[in-house]
């Protein structure tokens, strides 16, 4: 549109006209935006949650490699099935044939040979997928897949599916084959595909709550849960055998086992098991009260689902662009502004449009708004008439959290108002206000009513007791919950875990160049014959990202999951995992992650609609081309990627927050700009979290950064939440301050071992703590098994130690 011309100005301005007042501040802003050559983008429709649809969920744990083995599980499934039964559908039987097949097969996977059981472990998990032949669409496919599968659980094939996992784990031959090959594809891992695949489908099936599910089915879940997070299949929780895969094949001794099965199976176990984030919030609910704390200002989950996303702050090269355009403007506006300036004398609504709120307040400078000299105006007509202020200015409804301050906070600024006013301190007192100013009673008053007590900081506190007093402290109730058991089976090897999830999600990262030592995450991906046509090279190309897209979205769920379960259970389990994961440089790696060109990761579009389960098995697959393939599906955003960088995020802040040395670790890496780059992307949960992390550095960035970068600060003001007396903004902090990253590590790591050594080793008990037996008789009266050589020996024994040597009985009894 040619704003400059004579018929451009006519246009704009009669359209302009015609709008609603309220509107029509908008509209002129719409106009500026598009003629400055970008326009807002929407905001993206996401509502996080613990996991993606069901579909979604069902369809990613297969890659579109294994589409050939759907057929397969049909075929072995129906030779078993005509074997035993007649030419009925498995739709057309009753309960009891059903029952009676299921443990026919389950018997089956007792059986010697390889090769049989195999066959039987693919007519499980042809039942385990719907027997998808004999339906009609994917809503049928989902309804037999529940009867099936709550079925199979009723004959206890879990149990022996576990046991199975078991055996493939520890199949040396299998292993020893696999390492020594130049290559791995799909074909070496079939038998634990197979049983992974089975596995999943049912935890994640039985985890889906449905409103019509029978009370039988509603308690088969419940136990089938507890089960699942108790140390009966093999004496640990599933989730510890399933890290125990992920240690395996990162140390190359297994480099043939599917992980991004294993992940997400591991990542359902623990979500099943522990809780999503709906049921953590009601743990927190329930710990404070029984804990007698005050209860939350508010319910988190439901304050970030309202809120709206801000306007990304401008590029470096958008600037410049816009400055050039605006010079351009400037030009022909000096040749034509006479003929706007006529228009805009006759619109009576001028002086009531609003003026956008931005940074860079030069930019809205535009030719189409340019105000005649107030007296001119005068002259031509009356003034304007005035509205209502309600329609023309917009205040705030408040900012979205309640502040928070911390017992400490109240006590440095108690401690500094005395030095200043009196001259002396009272050290912890936060009572005594005698000898200060009125304002500063106010303060306090202000403060203490905004006071928050953590559970963290009540769980420090009794530990410390116990430290101090291990005699007279009591025993320690500890509730032997699924977390706490999770805990103890994880805890002697956690620090080869968080390494081994972090290579893998190194190895899986958008960014990461291909190495020669890295690790091979595509081993369950990767087909026996490489592609010969462009069409199939685009398909595995898909493929190949989806597979890595999904293993991130996994390990970033599985990583927060634990993150905060263990942070309520004891905020000492939660230290333990996240010093490990510091020191295996998972800050750098997120972001390294975070250092890419963001829109496009959310954006991508590895995905093949057609190819999903259960679509592909249902419909008749339309013939693929490479235009198809290229254009990929409709979505604004892919789900996936979208939850995993705000699963990062979060950890991110986990790992940073109140930790002065880790904090300043993001600024030795430069996080500010990439951090700021990943604003673009109009989530307003994302941009929360990463405005935290921004939030958390500020006084650290220098004040030209602060000064360059308003729109950042007006956004974190505006949705972070306030702690007061935390001059985030300014730089004159007490933390700022030369940091010691070894000695705070350090100290926290000595109060993280004692509170692991007193609470879990008991071997390792103090025994100047241990009670001792001062009784004669019970000392003497134990029985103290000798050995042989000692009793054939007894006489030399008495000669040589007792009647041989002398004895003073005066220094005896002295």
């Amino acid at each position: 549109m040619d704003v400059g011309g004579n018929s451009g100005g006519l246009i704009i301005n009669k359209q302009r006209a015609m709008l609603p007042n309220k509107s029509r501040g908008e509209f002129v802003r719409n106009q500026r935006k598009d003629s400055e050559g970008f326009s807002e983008s929407p905001d993206l429709e996401f509502e996080y949650a613990d996991t993606d649809k069901w579909s979604a969920e069902l369809s990613e744990l297969y890659s579109y490699t294994e589409g050939p083995e759907f057929l397969l599980n049909r075929k072995c499934f129906e030779e078993e099935f005509r074997t035993h039964v007649s030419d009925k559908k498995w739709t057309e039987l009753d309960v009891a044939q059903h029952r009676a097949h299921a443990m026919r097969l389950l018997d089956g996977l007792e059986v010697i040979t390889r090769e049989k059981r195999l066959k039987v472990s693919r007519a499980i998990l042809y039942m385990v997928q719907g027997t998808f032949a004999e339906c009609s669409s994917e809503a049928e496919v989902q309804h037999w897949m529940r009867y099936n599968i709550f079925l199979l659980l009723d004959v206890g094939t879990f149990t022996a599916l576990v046991e199975l996992l078991n055996m493939e784990v520890d199949n040396s031959a299998a292993c020893s084959s696999a390492v020594r090959k130049p290559a791995i594809s799909l074909a070496d891992s079939t038998d634990l595909r197979v049983l992974l695949n089975i596995m999943y489908l049912m935890v994640v099936t039985i985890q889906q709550e449905d409103p019509a599910d029978s009370p039988e089915w509603r308690g088969t879940r419940e136990t089938f849960k507890t089960e699942l997070g108790s140390p009966l299949y093999n004496n640990e929780p599933i989730s510890v055998m399933l890290f125990g895969m992920v240690t395996k094949f990162c140390s190359g001794h297994a480099p043939h086992f599917p992980m991004k099965k294993v992940l997400m199976l591991l990542w359902k176990s623990i979500l099943f098991t522990l809780g999503g984030f709906e049921q953590l919030q009601n743990i927190k609910v329930r710990k404070r009260e029984e804990l007698r704390l005050p209860p939350l200002p508010e319910d988190s989950i439901r304050v970030i689902r309202s809120m709206r996303a801000a306007s990304p702050p401008a590029s470096a090269s958008d600037l410049i662009e816009q400055q050039q355009k605006r010079a351009r403007r400037e030009h022909k506006s000096l040749i034509k502004q006479d003929n706007l300036d006529a228009f805009n004398e006759k619109d009576p609504y001028k002086s009531d449009e609003p003026r956008e709120d931005e940074d860079d307040n030069d930019d809205n400078d535009n030719s189409m708004e340019a105000e005649p000299f107030p007296m001119e105006r005068d002259e031509v007509m009356p003034p304007p008439i005035l509205h209502p202020t309600s329609e023309r200015v917009n205040f705030p409804k408040g900012l979205p959290w309640a502040p928070k301050v911390r017992e400490k906070d109240i006590e440095h600024f108690l401690e500094s108002s005395r030095s200043k006013f009196i001259g002396y301190t009272l050290g912890n007192d936060t009572d005594t206000v005698v000898g200060l100013p009125r304002p500063i009673h106010e303060s306090i008053r202000t403060l203490k009513q905004h006071k928050y007590i953590s559970i963290a900081e009540i769980q420090i506190a009794k530990e410390d007791e116990f430290q101090k007093t291990p005699l007279s402290g009591g025993e320690e109730d500890v509730e032997m919950c699924s977390t706490e058991l999770l805990y103890q089976g994880i805890l002697p090897s956690l620090p080869q875990y968080m390494i081994a999830l972090l290579k893998i999600l190194l190895a899986a990262a958008p960014t990461s160049k291909a190495k020669t030592d890295s690790i091979n995450i595509l081993a369950d991906v990767l087909p026996e014959e490489m592609p010969t046509t462009v069409l199939q090279s685009m398909k595995l190309g898909v493929d190949v990202n989806r597979h890595k897209e999904i293993i991130v979205k996994a390990i970033s769920a599985i990583l927060l999951l634990l993150l905060k379960h263990f942070k309520l259970n004891h905020v000492y389990q939660f230290e333990y995992m996240a010093q490990h994961l510091v020191f295996a440089n998972c800050i750098p790696l997120i972001l390294k992650f975070f250092n890419q060109n963001i829109i496009s990761y959310i954006t991508a579009k590895n995905s093949i609609s057609v190819l999903d389960f259960p679509y592909c098995v249902v419909h008749e697959l339309p013939e693929l081309t490479a235009e198809s393939l290229e254009a990929g599906d409709n979505n604004q955003f892919c789900w996936r990627n979208l939850f995993s960088c705000i699963n990062l995020l979060r950890i991110l802040n986990k790992l940073t927050k109140w930790k002065h040395s880790r904090t300043m670790m993001l600024v030795v890496f430069k996080s500010a700009p990439i951090l700021k780059r990943a604003l673009k992307v109009k989530q307003a949960m994302m941009q929360l979290y990463v405005l935290k992390l921004l939030k958390v550095q500020t006084k650290y960035l220098g004040r030209q950064w602060r000064k360059s970068n308003m729109k950042t600060m007006s956004a974190i003001y505006q949705k972070v939440r306030h702690r007061l007396n935390d001059d985030w903004a300014y730089g004159n902090d007490l933390d700022a301050r030369p940091w010691d990253f070894q000695a705070e590590e350090c100290a926290l790591r000595a109060n993280i071992e004692r509170f692991n050594s007193r609470r879990y080793d008991n071997n390792q008990r103090n025994p100047d703590f241990l009670p001792v037996d001062n009784c004669l008789q019970s000392v003497l009266g134990q029985r103290v098994d000798l050995p042989e050589d000692f009793q054939m020996n007894y006489d030399l024994w008495l000669e040589r130690e007792v009647f041989s040597k002398p004895i003073s009985w005066e220094e005896l009894l002295q």
